[in-house]
C-alpha cells in the first residue's frame, strides 16, 4: 500500500463520478479484494463473507439488470433519474458484490444455541467491516467508489446471473472506477459530542 491507513482512511469517500477507464490491473483488483476476503475479522472466525466481483461486460450486465428491474416499479415519470443514476454506475469499471453465507450462521446458530440471536447481528458487522477494507483498498489504488443497496429487488436475478448458490445472501453492491470527479463537501459533527474518554 502506497498510503498511510490514517490517510486512506480520510481519503475514502463515496465517488458517484467514475470511468471505465484503466487505473491498474484486473488480477490487481482480484488480489486487493482476495486479501480483503481472507484477512477481515469474523466472530468465532466464521469466514461467512462471499465475493462476487464483476468486471467488463458482466459489471455491465449488473446495472442493465438493476435499471430493468427498477423500470417495473419506479413510475415512469420519475424514472428518467432513475436510469441516469445506475448509467452513472455502469460507466464505471467493475462492481463487487457483497453476499453472506447463510448456512454458515444457521450452522453456527445450532452449535452455539446461547449465541443463535447474535449470530446474524454479527454477520451484518463482519460484513459490513469487509465493506470498508475493499473500499478503502480500492481507494488506495486510484479508484472511487460507493456503497449501493439495491438488494432485495435484484437477488434472484444476480443469483441467476451468475449461477450464485441460494444460501448466499445479498447484501450490497459497490460500482468502482476511475474517479472522474471530486467527492462531495461533507459536513463532521463536534468530536466531543461523539467520543467520550474517561481516565
Amino acid at each position: 500500500m502506497n498510503k498511510e491507513f490514517s490517510a486512506a482512511v480520510k481519503e475514502r469517500r463515496s465517488i458517484y463520478g467514475i470511468s471505465k477507464d484503466f487505473v491498474v490491473s484486473d488480477e490487481k483488483i482480484q488480489e486487493v479484494i482476495q486479501h480483503a476476503v481472507q484477512y477481515t475479522p469474523s466472530a468465532f472466525n466464521s469466514q461467512s463473507a462471499r465475493v462476487v466481483v464483476l468486471l467488463g461486460a458482466q459489471h455491465d450486465r449488473l446495472w442493465d439488470i438493476t435499471k430493468e428491474t427498477l423500470r417495473k416499479i419506479v413510475p415512469p415519470g420519475s424514472f428518467a433519474q432513475t436510469e441516469e443514476k445506475m448509467n452513472a454506475f455502469q460507466s464505471g469499471y467493475g462492481t463487487v458484490l457483497f453476499f453472506e453465507d447463510q448456512s454458515v450462521i444457521e450452522g453456527l446458530q445450532q452449535k452455539f444455541s446461547l449465541y443463535k440471536d447474535n449470530f446474524p447481528v454479527w454477520s451484518q458487522h463482519s460484513t459490513g467491516m469487509l465493506q470498508y477494507v475493499v473500499w478503502t483498498s480500492l481507494e488506495i489504488e486510484g479508484f472511487g467508489a460507493s456503497l449501493q443497496h439495491y438488494n432485495p429487488l435484484i437477488d434472484e436475478e444476480v443469483k441467476k446471473e451468475w449461477n450464485v448458490p441460494d444460501n448466499w445472501k445479498l447484501i450490497a453492491q459497490m460500482p468502482f472506477g476511475k474517479p472522474t470527479a471530486p467527492a462531495g463537501e461533507k459536513e463532521f459533527m463536534s468530536l466531543e459530542e461523539r467520543v467520550k474518554v474517561f481516565k
